[in-house]
C-alpha cells in the first residue's frame, strides 16, 4: 500500500464529503460545511487539516480546527479543560474507509494535525466522540492516542437530525448517541 498523508485542500472536497456520508451517515457532511471547516483549519497560513491517498484517492481524512478559530458551543465545557480556551484546537472528524482500517493511517493523521496545532500555537485539542461507533473505536482510538474524558453528553447529534437533516447510521433520523468530550494535551 502507497499512502501519503497530505494537506486537505478543495481539490479533495468531493471525496472527503462521499467518504464521510459513507462513514458517518447522510448529510454528514456537504461542500458548504466543509469549505467552512477548511476555513477553520488555518492559521498563520498552516492548515491543520489533512488527507490519507493511496494513488491520489482519499481514503481518510482528519478535520481540525485551528486553537482560538472555532466557534465554542454548549457542548464544550470550557471550564473543565486543562488550557485555556484560546489555546485549544478542535479534533472535528476522522475518517478511514474500511478497507484501509487497521494499518494505523488514524495515528498518522492524527500526528500530522498535531505538528501543525502546535506551530499555530495550541496545547491542546478538544473532540466530541461518538460513543457508539463499532466497538466504541472511536474511543479506543482517541484514548490510544493519550485523550482524557472530560464529560458525556447524551443525545449530542439530535439537533443536527432535527435542523439539518442528519440521518445516524444507527439511530437514523433521530440520533441519540452519546458524545465523550475528550481533552488531548500537547
Amino acid at each position: 500500500m502507497n499512502i501519503t498523508i497530505a494537506e486537505l485542500s478543495p481539490f479533495h472536497f468531493d471525496q472527503v464529503i462521499e467518504i464521510g456520508n459513507l462513514v458517518h451517515g447522510d448529510n454528514y457532511l456537504d461542500l458548504a460545511t466543509l469549505e467552512k471547516i477548511y476555513r477553520y483549519s488555518i492559521k498563520q497560513d498552516i492548515n491543520a487539516s489533512f488527507v490519507a491517498l493511496e494513488n491520489q484517492r482519499v481514503i481518510g481524512f482528519r478535520l481540525t480546527y485551528a486553537p482560538d478559530q472555532w466557534p465554542m458551543d454548549e457542548w464544550c465545557s470550557t471550564h473543565l479543560w486543562p488550557a485555556e480556551k484560546q489555546h485549544v484546537s478542535y479534533f472535528k472528524s476522522s475518517t478511514i474507509i474500511e478497507s484501509a482500517r487497521g494499518n494505523g493511517l488514524g495515528g498518522q493523521l492524527l500526528q500530522a494535525s498535531i505538528t501543525a496545532l502546535k506551530k499555530q500555537g495550541a496545547k491542546g485539542g478538544v473532540c466530541h466522540i461518538w460513543q457508539q461507533s463499532p466497538g466504541n473505536a472511536a474511543f479506543k482510538y482517541f484514548s490510544k492516542a493519550g485523550g482524557k474524558t472530560i464529560k458525556i453528553h447524551p443525545d449530542r447529534w439530535l439537533k443536527d437530525c432535527i435542523d439539518f437533516g442528519y440521518s445516524c447510521t444507527l439511530c437514523g433520523s433521530e440520533c441519540h448517541c452519546d458524545a465523550v468530550e475528550m481533552f488531548l494535551e500537547f
